[in-house]
């Protein structure tokens, strides 16, 4: 487990974007943080590292999942903050993404627990100042 404390939503992109470049296809990872953490600014970086214009990215809230394939590996990003019971995720194309050889990435994981695969990697963001944050990479 790795523990890095950011200063700015710049590093936090520059952090996720250097953790893209590792990526090699089919990891799926569950990112953690309260309202305002900074998930979404995570995930614009981990875009810009797979080679996917992050001014696309944008928090899937209300869509629940965007699909980016315009990078090195394609990108699933889940978004589960307003859903109300885990079995919604079966109208979506999760199991569908699972399979591809894509970069999963999911805001919310803790409301769809029991549909997370065993090797799910796990990923925090902790507020600790105005534009401070520690994440934690699993």
């Amino acid at each position: 487990m790795k523990t890095v404390l950011t200063r700015s939503p710049a590093e936090t992109k520059k952090l996720a974007a250097a953790l893209a470049r590792k990526l090699k296809g089919g990891e799926i990872m569950a990112l953690s943080g309260p309202l305002g953490a900074g998930k979404t600014v995570f995930v614009k970086g981990l875009a810009q590292g797979l080679g996917i214009d992050q001014r696309k990215v944008k928090s899937p809230s209300f869509m629940l999942m965007f699909e980016h394939r315009q990078g090195r590996l394609p990108l699933f990003h889940f978004d589960f903050y307003r859903i109300t019971q885990a079995a919604e995720i079966e109208t979506l194309p999760w199991a569908d993404c699972l399979k591809e050889k894509g970069v999963v990435m999911i805001e919310w994981p803790e409301r769809i627990q029991e549909y997370l695969p065993l090797e799910t990697r796990r990923l925090s963001i902790e507020i600790t100042g105005p534009k401070s944050r520690r994440i934690t990479i699993g």
